[in-house]
């Protein structure tokens, strides 16, 4: 604190001129280094908050211990029985005030339970074996609050002593409808005749054979209803209010084009996201396995029986700007299915990031820029950044590097619980830009800070096989991934 003091005292006897560039970047320079002195005595002050409360515990609970156990040390009689029933009921009332079921919110063990080894009772023969019985306990998987999307989920059991993971699912997800699905959503590529005829044909057949009610975008709906006028049972949305509320009316969402109409789908809905069912009408096909020639036998097995979906993990991104002081601006959370980017834009200068993993400092980033991906966006822009392709199924973020300066500069692939922070520092030379999911591009200064997590809503797109047949038909039949000729064969060596 003292060294924070004497670079405020240092800054106004600075004398700045406005035509010495060479002294305003020292002076924030100094302001840089005053804000990192206060941070590091804050920290340095929690940290000693926090250690003196769990040597008072560890006391406590030493002290009832030695209680319990009759363990008097010799020569020791300040430690009175008066004094320990009260430490013993101080303990027992602060363990019973804990809730075994909520969330400490600080990702550690929230509840324990430990039982002591049974001791020999008086009436037991002296050649009996002490068989001491496991030490039980019990563990919640911790979240960090409900500002970053993160919930508590039951994802690892502990029972008898023995450690085991929980399932996250089986093999594979698998979709079964207890009713009918009632209403379907379409989703469409604009500015395209041919896929423009198909959802006419398609719509009619839905209604007919099996009378389904039918949403479709805004200007789909006029087009259609332009068209014929049979068109006019199909719904529509005016305003961003009534679109808020489709996943209480949609059952089905049913996409026409590529990838890309996929990620359009999935922004329309920023809460609970329903089934996906994906025609490839597109180039690249990753999350489109679905033949449109083949649409009538896809939408009757995906209507009346069970089929394989793929849980495609989101990132909910907020931006934070330096006047807010570290509080999240109001606006909605912006959520990405493949990736965020951050890059230096039109700045001839390194994009310089200071880049955080709950609250534990990670790097700083000096290049070209950034790429926060979700598994389902591995085979997107971090592959061609030289990120590794990753089952979209897999829980975790990539943390992907865009041309960085230094070859050490490796991607990373971190646990999907995790919260993000990418923040331009106060010295930064230009600022950054951010882009989610290709658009929506945001400016973001000296001081202001982008918050990643993964969202609690995935979405779930439908399978053609299952997950890990359709993940790699698409890298071979997309990427051509590991495509060569085999090596010649003429015949057995002599």
């Amino acid at each position: 604190m003292e060294s924070e003091r004497a670079a405020y005292a240092f800054l106004p006897q600075t004398p700045i001129k406005s035509t010495d560039a060479h002294l305003v970047e020292f002076s924030e320079a100094m302001r840089a280094v005053a804000k990192t002195l206060r941070q590091v005595a804050e920290g340095k002050a929690a940290a000693q908050a926090e250690a003196a409360e769990w040597k008072r515990k560890y006391e406590l609970e030493k002290a009832v211990n030695a209680h319990k156990h009759h363990t008097v040390t010799k020569g020791c009689n300040n430690c009175d029985k008066d004094k320990l029933e009260q430490l013993a009921s101080r303990l027992t009332l602060e363990t019973a005030s804990v809730d075994p079921t909520s969330c400490c919110g600080n990702h550690e063990i929230c509840s324990r339970q430990i039982l002591q080894d049974e001791c020999p009772g008086t009436n037991k023969n002296s050649h009996d074996k002490i068989i001491g019985r496991k030490a039980q306990f019990k563990l919640s998987w911790g979240c960090n609050g409900d500002n970053n999307g993160q919930h508590k989920h039951d994802f690892v059991s502990f029972e008898k002593g023995d450690i085991t993971t929980a399932e996250r699912s089986n093999k594979q997800i698998l979709l079964k409808w207890e009713s009918p699905p009632q209403t379907v959503l379409f989703v469409t590529k604009p500015n395209s005749n041919s896929v423009h005829a198909l959802c006419a044909e398609m719509v009619r057949w839905l209604k007919e054979r099996n009378n389904i009610n039918i949403f479709v975008e805004p200007r789909a709906s006029k087009e259609l209803v332009t068209e014929d006028s049979y068109f006019n049972f199909i719904q529509t949305w005016d305003n961003d209010e009534e679109m808020k509320t489709l996943h209480t009316k949609v059952d089905l969402i049913v996409t026409l084009g590529g990838d890309g109409t996929v990620l359009w789908a999935a922004s329309l809905f920023k809460g609970p996201v329903p089934p996906v069912v994906a025609f490839y009408l597109g180039s690249l096909g990753f999350m489109t396995p679905f033949s449109s020639e083949l649409y009538r036998e896809c939408l009757d097995h995906v209507l009346k029986r069970p089929f394989g979906i793929t849980l495609r993990s989101r990132l909910q991104c907020h931006v934070i700007c330096d006047a807010a002081k570290n509080e999240v601006e109001t606006e909605e959370p912006i959520l990405v299915l493949n990736e965020v980017t951050i890059d230096r834009g039109m700045s001839s200068y390194l994009t310089y990031l200071e880049c955080y993993c709950d609250s534990s400092f990670v790097t700083r980033v000096q290049g070209d820029g950034l790429i926060i991906s979700t598994t389902s966006g591995s085979t997107a822009y971090s592959l061609a950044a030289g990120g590794s392709m990753v089952h979209p199924q897999v829980p975790g973020i990539l943390f992907t590097p865009i041309c960085p300066h230094s070859l050490s500069f490796r991607p990373l692939i971190l646990p999907e619980y995790v919260t993000l922070r990418v923040q331009v520092p106060i010295n930064s030379r230009g600022q950054a830009w951010a882009s989610f999911d290709g658009k929506g591009r945001k400016q973001l200064g000296p001081g202001d800070a982008l918050i990643c997590s993964i969202s609690p809503w995935p979405v779930p797109t439908a399978c053609l096989v299952d997950s890990t047949t359709d993940f790699l038909r698409s890298i071979h039949e997309g990427l051509h991934w590991n495509l060569r000729k085999s090596q010649s064969f003429d015949g057995p060596p002599a």
